[in-house]
């Protein structure tokens, strides 16, 4: 009778864990994202980079094991958005997005812009001007959704790709006359080009809606509410440590 009682009250400890959102030892997240560098990216089969360090740092002070997953973005969005328990990131957080995702919380800074080749000297003081220019997307990055919101066009004045590196390309052979991407980004895939940033891009438009919030970490809306706080507060605690500001030195 009393080793039942054990058991009852083991296995009672059990299912109260699972009500509060807390992952066991044997259970682990998985955690998506795509090839983003320097924010998250593949480098000799492994995943790294200023946004994938601190999740995993988030994830350690939390006590959580993740399965990480480099995908086509659209294929990450589309699984995490509807799944249960499915963290992805580097997400922008923007209004279409809001309410289809709970958001642990911002792991990066961010900057977008419309690029365009320095000797186009394309300025815009209205984002409407740029409506009649071929404009490099990603399919359903944020940058892709934004510009379709305000009234852009797939096929018409946007050229999505599925990888960000085609879009430089795009840009530096004249093929669009511009390039939506953040700064970070953008720098770095032209260096990976071979290329100048200063010499190679101009800043034709900033972006400030999708910059001011920055990159974040997020779940699908039907994760449990405990599991989304504990991560909150893991990240809070390496945003307080010293922890963060650490990775920030390293690679931004």
């Amino acid at each position: 009778m009393i080793d039942r009682f054990k058991c009852w009250l083991r296995l009672a400890g059990f299912c109260a864990m699972l009500g509060t959102g807390v992952v066991t030892p044997a259970e682990t997240l998985t955690v998506l994202t795509e090839e983003f560098p320097p924010y998250n990216y593949t480098d000799h089969g492994s995943l790294t980079g200023f946004s994938t360090e601190v999740v995993r740092a988030v994830l350690q002070e939390a006590k959580i094991d993740g399965v990480f997953q480099s995908q086509p973005w659209a294929r990450a969005y589309e699984t995490a958005q509807n799944a249960e328990g499915v963290l992805i990131y580097s997400i922008a957080r923007s209004a279409q997005r809001e309410k289809l995702f709970k958001w642990v919380g911002q792991i990066a800074p961010t900057q977008f812009y419309l690029f365009s080749l320095p000797k186009r000297q394309l300025e815009f003081t209205q984002l409407e001007q740029a409506k009649s220019y071929q404009i490099a997307t990603v399919n359903e990055d944020v940058g892709e959704q934004f510009l379709i919101s305000k009234g852009f066009k797939k096929g018409e004045n946007l050229q999505s790709s599925v990888k960000y590196e085609l879009n430089y390309e795009k840009l530096k052979h004249g093929r669009v006359d511009l390039w939506v991407m953040t700064e970070l980004v953008a720098a770095y895939l032209v260096r990976q080009a071979g290329d100048d940033p200063a010499q190679h891009l101009a800043r034709s438009y900033a972006i400030r809606e999708l910059s001011d919030d920055g990159l974040y970490m997020a779940f699908g809306a039907k994760t449990p509410d405990a599991l989304v706080e504990r991560l909150r507060k893991a990240l809070a605690t390496i945003k307080t440590n010293g922890s963060y500001d650490a990775l920030k030195k390293k690679w931004l």
